[in-house]
This record gives structure tokens, sequence and C-alpha cells, in this order.
């Protein structure tokens, strides 16, 4: 039995749109009758909305640890899981792979990112150079009510914490902290950020921890406690890598 067919995602399979909008295609262009709706516009969304589905499909087994680093994984394989063709599984593929969660394996498919203890390390101290000292600029020229209404978000990664949910956890963690930059007003930081995070892994880290240190974070923002909002970030840049 190969790596493949031990480690498939177990995500249910789902409808395959866009074969439904390629047959009216067809039929259009053999004249056959189409109840006058154009047939592009619906095979575009529904590609479009099978690739989606895969991509957040194959984002959660890989956060989860279903999609096992080191594993090399084909298209058609996981298409066949999923309950779709190749296409969109290889669209969703090369979109991670551009996130850096995968690489291509030529005439093989894609392998599953492994990321050393080093790797991981650096990648926080990259995040940690460009999210601390927003912060910290943040903390002297926001007001205090602004904090205050960030509690909602910091309440929602403490809620996935708690039901050890990775994949919910890991994108609401993101929506946090691209609501806490995004105070700054600087959007091209906040993608850049925002890509970093995603690369975290999740798996190895303690959820309830990383969710105790956002609400302790705003704590000490909406106090003005400068010497806990150093020590949160310094805790919170080290236990979330």
């Amino acid at each position: 039995m190969t790596g493949v067919e031990q480690a498939r995602p177990r995500v249910a399979p789902f409808a395959v749109p866009e074969q439904r909008g390629a047959d009216s295609s067809v039929a259009a262009h053999r004249g056959e009758h189409t109840h006058s709706e154009p047939p592009a516009p619906r095979v575009a969304v529904a590609r479009t909305s099978v690739r989606g589905q895969v991509l957040d499909a194959l984002r959660a087994a890989l956060l989860s640890g279903e999609l096992a680093p080191g594993e090399v994984y084909s298209a058609p394989v996981l298409g066949e899981r999923f309950g779709v063709s190749a296409t969109p599984v290889r669209e969703a593929m090369q979109l991670l792979a551009r996130e850096g969660a995968v690489e291509v394996v030529p005439n093989r498919g894609f392998r599953v990112a492994e990321r050393s203890a080093r790797e991981l390390a650096e990648l926080a101290e990259v995040r940690a150079l460009i999210e601390v000292p927003v912060v910290l600029r943040l903390a002297r020229a926001v007001p205090v009510s602004r904090w205050a209404s960030l509690r909602p978000a910091a309440e929602e990664t403490v809620a996935a914490a708690a039901c050890g949910d990775v994949a919910r956890y890991a994108e609401v963690d993101r929506a946090f902290h691209r609501a806490v930059l995004g105070l700054g007003g600087n959007e091209q930081l906040v993608r850049v950020a925002d890509d970093l995070r995603r690369r975290v892994i999740w798996s190895a880290c303690d959820l309830a921890v990383d969710a105790g240190e956002h609400v302790a974070l705003l704590d000490a923002l909406e106090s003005q406690d400068a010497p806990a909002l150093h020590r949160v970030l310094d805790a919170h840049f080290k236990t979330s890598s």
C-alpha cells in the first residue's frame, strides 16, 4: 500500500456541478434546447465553487495532519476521494504550492511541505519583526474603545481552541491578527503577515495557550499596560511557532 493510499483525507465527497454545466455547453453547441440560459457563466461559477470547496478541504486535511508532511499525493487520487475530477484538485494544489504548503513533484503530484524546527523558528522571527512593531505603534495611537471592539474575534479563537478544531482555529486566528494589524491601515502589510501565518503548523501548538494570549493582548492594550503588552507579545511569538 502506498503513502497516498494510507493517508487520504477523510472528507465527505461532494457533487461536481461543473459536469452539468459542461453538458449544457455541449448541448448549446449542438443546437439543443437549454432554456435560454447562457452556459459559459454557469460553468465558470461552478468551477470556482468546486475549487474553493476542494481548497478548504485540503487546507483542513493539511492542518489536521491527514495529509502527512513529506508524502506525495496525486490530483486524480485526491479527486477520487473528494468525488470530483482531478482538475479542481490540481488548481487548488497549485494555490497551496504558492503559499508554500506543498511543492510540485513533476509527473507524480504534490509533496506536503516538511518544516524543520529551525524553519518554524525563522517564520516566528519574521512574523515578530513584522507584527510586534506595528502593535506597539498602534498601542500609542489607537483609542482604547477600538481594542474593545476586537473582543469577539479573540473570543472566537478561545472557542475554537476549546473544541480542538485545528482548521477552524487557524481561520479565526488569522482573522484576529488581520483585525489587529488592519487598524494600521497598511493593506500590504496585512497581506504579508496573513500569508506568513498560513505557514504555521498548528498541530504542534497549544491552541488554548495561544488563544489565551489573544485575550491577554487586548487586556494589556485596553489598560495601556506597556510592560504587560511586551510580555504578551514576547510569549505569543514564541508559543505560536
